[in-house]
Formats: structure tokens, sequence, C-alpha cells
């Protein structure tokens, strides 16, 4: 599992050095730096294709509210309104994390009748490109 995760982060880093890469400067005078021509609605299109490429991949996002450690015995004691205490405290913020790599933290909220999150803090993309080392 640890080798799938490597091989996407692997993959997502290239997709992304070659999105920001800065395409070769036609010869000749015209579509240079400065000039207003089609160079950069190009561009636009290269780099909206190119995220169209990772736009498909299906991503698996947990909300996490706490951990708890139980024996077996224990656990096939669970039934209706059994409670298991966990790691957290209550009203800490819940973990966001997609493939199992912390992007954000957040706080439970109810909408329309259905259990969600808002987002209180989103981790930065620095902290998050070095979960995937």
């Amino acid at each position: 599992m640890a080798d799938d995760s490597s091989n996407l982060a692997e993959t997502l880093e290239a997709e992304l050095s070659q999105m920001t890469e800065e395409p070769e400067a036609p010869s000749g005078g015209a579509g240079g730096p400065g000039d207003a021509g089609e160079g950069g609605a190009l561009k636009a299109d290269d780099d909206d294709r190119n995220l169209d490429l990772i736009m498909d991949i299906p991503l698996r996002v947990t909300v996490e509210l706490g951990r708890a450690k139980m024996v077996v015995s224990d656990l096939l004691n669970l039934g209706q309104g059994s409670v298991i205490e966990l790691s957290k405290l209550a009203g800490e913020p819940m973990e966001v994390l997609v493939n199992d790599k912390l992007v954000a933290r957040g706080e439970a909220v109810v909408v329309n009748e259905k259990f969600g999150v808002r987002l209180t803090d989103i981790i930065s993309p620095t902290e998050r490109v070095e979960q995937l080392k």
C-alpha cells in the first residue's frame, strides 16, 4: 500500500511539474514576453487539459472523530447503545484525511438533518507535499 501511495505521489508531482513548466519561446519576433498574442490563451488551455487529467482520480476522504483501542472480546460485546471512549475530547477539531493524509481540520455540523464537517483549518500546501514524501 505504501508503494501505491508513493507511486501516486510521484505521478502527481510529475504532472504538477509539467503544468508549471514554462513553454519554450517561439523563434522569431512574435510571441515573446509582453506580447499580447495567443500564447497566454494556449498556455491556459494546456493547463486546463493537464488539470483535467487528474480530475477523475478517485480519492478516499475520511473524517476522523477520534481513535480507540480495544481487545477483540470487548469489540464482540458491543451492541446498540454501547459507548466507545475516543482519544479526543468533545469540541476538539476533527481531522479530514484524503487517502490517509491530513489535509484539513474541522467541526461537526448538521445540515438538513445530515452530518457534515465545516472546515476550520486547511493544511498548507507545503505541509501537504511534505506528507507525500
